[in-house]
C-alpha cells in the first residue's frame, strides 16, 4: 500500500479536494486501484447537523454516512467506492479517545494528546488499509490549512506514520496560493514560501507542491519555489483556474505529469493515461450543441456548495445530450400565489431539491403548481417530493390544509407525516432515514422505463418525513402514479404525474450517484423531458 496525503496553505477553498480528486482520476487511468477520504479538523462528529451556510451540502454515503461535499468529488471522479471509514473528524477522534478512556483501555494511563489522541488517527489509516488489501495507492486530504490549530494533531499523526510505514511508500502533496498583484504586474511566492516552512516546522518535507494560480507558472517562478521549499522543480505544478467546468482539473493537472511525478515518488509501476473518455466527456460540456434553462427553486440559493450534487448531475446529465444547461437560482421566499410566473418565467424545466424546516415552503408549493398545470418538465427531490405530494393534495385532491407535520404539527391533512420511527428522537445526529435503501419498480410507469425496466434500484436516503401511506388511495384515485416503493417497509419512493410531459419526485437524491459519462437515470429522463420542451 502506498499512501498520498493532501494538505492545504495560506486560505481555504483552494481546491484541495479538487486536486485529490484529480490525482485520484490520473492514477485509476494508470491503471492503479485507488481509495480517497477526507480527515477534518472540525469538532462536529459529522457535518450532519451543521447548517449548508457552514459547510456546502452533506454527502451521504452508501451506509448513510453523512460527509463533507468533497467525498462527493471522489465518487464523481473515480470508481471509488467509500464508507463511513473514509470520513473522519475530530469529533470522531476525541469521542472515540473519551469512550476508551471511559472503559479503562488505556489502562490508567494519563490520556494525552500525543500518543493516545495522534494513534487514533493513525489507527483510522491502518483500518483503512486492512479492509481494502487490493487498493494500490490511499489518497487523504487533510482539511483547513497548515497553521490551523485544531489541524496540528492530524499533521503529527501524518508525520508519524510515514516514519512507521516507510516514507518511500508517502507521497505529500502541498497545495498553496500563487497570488497575482495586478497593480505590481507579479505573482508572488512569498505566501507559498511561508506555508511550506510552516509544514517543515511540523517535520513533514512536502514532496509536491501544487501552486492554484490564475495564470500559467513561469520557469522562474518554478525554480524560486523550487529552491526555497526544497523540492525539485519538476515537482512544482500549477493548478489553474478552469475556465468552464470542474471535469477540466485532471487534464490541467496532466500538463504538468502530476500523475507520473506521483508514481515516481512512490515508485509505482502503471500505464501512460488514456484519458480519451474523459477528454470527450469535457469536450461535451464545453462544445454543446444545445442550450436550455432550468430553474431550481430553493432556500439555500445564494450558496452554491448547499446544492453542488445537485448542479453536477445536472452538468454530468447536460453533457450526455450535449446540453449547456443554465441554472437559474430562484429564491422560494420570493415567490406567492400571484407572482411566480413572473419570479420563475419561461424556463424548460424545474428542479425543487432537499431541505428542512418550514422557511420558503409555500414558495416551492407555488413553484410546483406552476409547473404543473403549465406543464413545465418538473423535477423534486426528497423534500422536493414532499412539496409535489402537498400540492397535489391541495389543488388537485381539494385538501386546501394539506401540509406536512413539519411545517403544521396538527394539519386537518398531514399528506407527508413523521416516519413511524422517527417518534421520540430527541438526537438529531444520524438519526434520520439514513443511507442506500431497496427499492421496488411499478412496471409500466416512467421511472421503470427510464430505469431500463429493472424491478429492483437502490438510492441513498437522508430524510424524517414520509408519503402518509393514510392519504394513498385518495391521492392515486385523484391521478397520482405511485412509481416505486421501499422493499422492507413499503413507504412510498417516487411519484408521477402522468398528465404531464414529466413530473416525477423521489423521496431519495438521486444526484448522489451521478458520475461522468454515467447519468443518473431520472437526471437522464429529466434533461430528455427539458430539451423536447
Amino acid at each position: 500500500m502506498k499512501y498520498i496525503f493532501v494538505t492545504g496553505g495560506v486560505v481555504s477553498s483552494l481546491g484541495k479536494g479538487l486536486a485529490a480528486a484529480s490525482i485520484g482520476t490520473l492514477l485509476e487511468h494508470r491503471g492503479l486501484k485507488i481509495l480517497l477520504q477526507k480527515f477534518d479538523p472540525y469538532l462536529n462528529v459529522d457535518p450532519g447537523t451543521m447548517s449548508p451556510y457552514q459547510h456546502g451540502e452533506v454527502y451521504v454515503l452508501d451506509d448513510g454516512a453523512e460527509t463533507d461535499l468533497d467525498l462527493g468529488h471522489y465518487e464523481r471522479f473515480t470508481k471509488t467506492a467509500l464508507s463511513q471509514i473514509n470520513s473522519l473528524s475530530s469529533g470522531q477522534v476525541f469521542e472515540n479517545v473519551i469512550k476508551k478512556e471511559r472503559r479503562g483501555d488505556y489502562l490508567g494511563k494519563t490520556v494525552q494528546f500525543i500518543p493516545h489522541v495522534t494513534d487514533e488517527i493513525k489507527d483510522r489509516i491502518n483500518l483503512v488499509t486492512e479492509k481494502n488489501p487490493d487498493v494500490d495507492v490511499i489518497i487523504t486530504e487533510i482539511g483547513g490549512t497548515v497553521g490551523d490549530i485544531e489541524g496540528h494533531l492530524f499533521l503529527e499523526a501524518l508525520r508519524q506514520f510515514s516514519l512507521e510505514v516507510g516514507r518511500e511508500k508517502v507521497c505529500f502533496i502541498h497545495v498553496t496560493l500563487l497570488p497575482l498583484v495586478r497593480a505590481a504586474g507579479e505573482i508572488k511566492t512569498k505566501p507559498t514560501q511561508q506555508s511550506v516552512a510552516k509544514l517543515r516546522e511540523i517535520g513533514i518535507m512536502p514532496d509536491i507542491i501544487i501552486c492554484r494560480t490564475e495564470h500559467d507558472l513561469d520557469d522562474a517562478n518554478k525554480a524560486k519555489i523550487a529552491m526555497f521549499c526544497n523540492v525539485p522543480v519538476q515537482n512544482v505544478v500549477a493548478f489553474r483556474d478552469v475556465e468552464n467546468t470542474i471535469y477540466e482539473c485532471p487534464l490541467d493537472l496532466r500538463k504538468d505529469k502530476i500523475d507520473r511525478l506521483v508514481a515516481d515518488v512512490l515508485n509505482l509501476k502503471s500505464e501512460t493515461p488514456n484519458l480519451s473518455a474523459w477528454q470527450d466527456f469535457v469536450d461535451r460540456i464545453v462544445n454543446p450543441t444545445n442550450e436550455i434553462n432550468i430553474a431550481v427553486v430553493g432556500k439555500y440559493i445564494e450558496l452554491q456548495d448547499a446544492y453542488k450534487s445537485i448542479y453536477e448531475s445536472l452538468t454530468i446529465s447536460g453533457a450526455a445530450h450535449r446540453t449547456k444547461v443554465n441554472v437559474l437560482k430562484v429564491d422560494a421566499e420570493k415567490i406567492d400565489d400571484k407572482n411566480a410566473a413572473k419570479i420563475i418565467g419561461e424556463v424548460d424545466g424545474i428542479l425543487i431539491p432537499g431541505g428542512f424546516g418550514d422557511r420558503g415552503i409555500e414558495g416551492k408549493i407555488e413553484a410546483a403548481r406552476y409547473a404543473r398545470e403549465q406543464k413545465i418538465p418538473f423535477f423534486g427531490i426528497c423534500l422536493g417530493m414532499q412539496i409535489a405530494t402537498i400540492e397535489f393534495a391541495r389543488n388537485v385532491c381539494g385538501l386546501a390544509e394539506a401540509n406536512s407535520t413539519e411545517f403544521t404539527k396538527d394539519s386537518p391533512h398531514p399528506v407527508i407525516c413523521l416516519q413511524e420511527e422517527q417518534q421520540g428522537v430527541t438526537d438529531m445526529g444520524g438519526s434520520m432515514r439514513l443511507g442506500s435503501c431497496e427499492s421496488i419498480l411499478i412496471a409500466g410507469t416512467k421511472s421503470h422505463k427510464l430505469y431500463g425496466g429493472a424491478n429492483r434500484i437502490h438510492e441513498r436516503h437522508r430524510h424524517r418525513y414520509e408519503f402518509n401511506s393514510d392519504y394513498q388511495n385518495q391521492l392515486q384515485e385523484a391521478g397520482l402514479v405511485i412509481a416505486s416503493v421501499s422493499e422492507k417497509e413499503g413507504l412510498v419512493e417516487i411519484i408521477e404525474n402522468p398528465d404531464h410531459p414529466f413530473f416525477v419526485a423521489a423521496q431519495f437524491h438521486p444526484e448522489f450517484k451521478s458520475k461522468p459519462n454515467l447519468p443518473h437515470p431520472l437526471f437522464f429522463g429529466f434533461m430528455e423531458a427539458c430539451l423536447n420542451r
